[in-house]
């Protein structure tokens, strides 16, 4: 029998806690949003259905310390599938949120956004080191942060490969994948950036990625990387993972990164299509796989021909 998912979703406020709780929602997943924190496992006890529950500072009776005993005690059963998300921002763009929507922080309704933005942190730093998936929004698209949600928490049918491979490729100067599980660094390789034909052009384009697989060295850096993989990827399932998020990171998260994660995807039975974009693909050895860009999501670029950019995220929530 299949474990059923209950997902805690906190986070900071301004970050897109309640854009993630819908994202679920639409899933089909039984959605309650700041429940009396005592209630939690009642809840959990009486739905039938796979079930998140947003947790936040605002919370009746809210302490971290105490959700993650909570938390801790749905482990405990095996007919569960416990996980707990937190959603993050920095502090700039909290600020900026804060001040487009001319809402007051809950934590100081009388006082400085910033004192209130000191407080949540300071409230809930445990949790978010101790979350399962952090999503840090600071500059994500609202679109692009329901996508990340269902890839990770699509309610799975019967007979679904159990490890779910997210790809990811970005730039180190933006900082690592927060969610990564194994990180490769690419920036050995040549770098189409100093072509200039080739520098406003993606790891997407056909002349791109033929001109980083020229590289004497990429044949076999990507072969380390498969046969590692097919060590590590079999043992995953073994030990009762579910999902792994493997990144690529490279100067501009723009060609050599990009080219490695297409490459990577095809290899695993995931070529680009339109299937593939709207939603997991399956690979015949079992993995369900995504693929995520995340520099080039930033910029609104979703295939080789460059399309406007997406709009900003916009909090939705105070």
């Amino acid at each position: 029998m299949t474990p059923r998912r209950v997902v805690l979703v906190s986070g900071l406020s301004g970050t897109g806690r309640a854009s993630i709780l819908r994202a679920l929602e639409d899933m089909g997943y039984e959605a309650v949003d700041n429940p009396p924190l005592t209630l939690t496992e009642e809840l959990v006890t009486r739905a039938e259905a796979p079930l998140a529950i947003g947790l936040d500072a605002r919370s009746r009776g809210f302490d971290a310390a105490a959700v993650l005993a909570t938390l801790e005690r749905l482990r405990l059963n095996p007919a569960l599938q416990p996980e707990l998300v937190f959603a993050w921002a920095d502090e700039p763009a909290l600020l900026r949120r804060f001040t487009e929507t001319r809402r007051r922080h809950p934590l100081a309704p009388g006082g400085r956004v910033v004192d209130g933005i000191a407080r949540e942190v300071a409230l809930t730093t445990k949790l978010r080191e101790a979350a399962d998936l952090v999503l840090d929004t600071s500059d994500t698209p609202l679109t692009v942060l329901r996508r990340l949600v269902e890839e990770r928490f699509a309610i799975s049918a019967p007979g679904t490969p159990c490890l779910t491979v997210s790809l990811t490729s970005f730039a180190y100067p933006r900082g690592l994948p927060r969610e990564a599980d194994l990180v490769f660094d690419a920036r050995f390789l040549r770098n189409p950036h100093y072509v200039l034909a080739m520098r406003r052009r993606t790891g997407l384009d056909s002349d791109v990625a033929a001109y980083v697989e020229a590289d004497p060295d990429f044949a076999a850096f990507f072969g380390q990387i498969e046969a590692m993989l097919a060590l590590l990827l079999p043992r995953f399932v073994q030990e009762g993972k579910r999902y792994v998020t493997i990144a690529i990171g490279c100067t501009g998260g723009r060609h050599r990164s990009v080219r490695i994660v297409e490459k990577l995807a095809e290899r695993l039975g995931c070529p680009r299509a339109e299937g593939r974009q709207n939603g997991a693909a399956l690979d015949t050895r079992g993995w369900q796989v995504t693929v995520m860009h995340r520099e080039l999501s930033r910029e609104g670029i979703n295939g080789p021909t460059d399309t406007p950019q997406a709009a900003p995220f916009q909090a939705q929530e105070a």
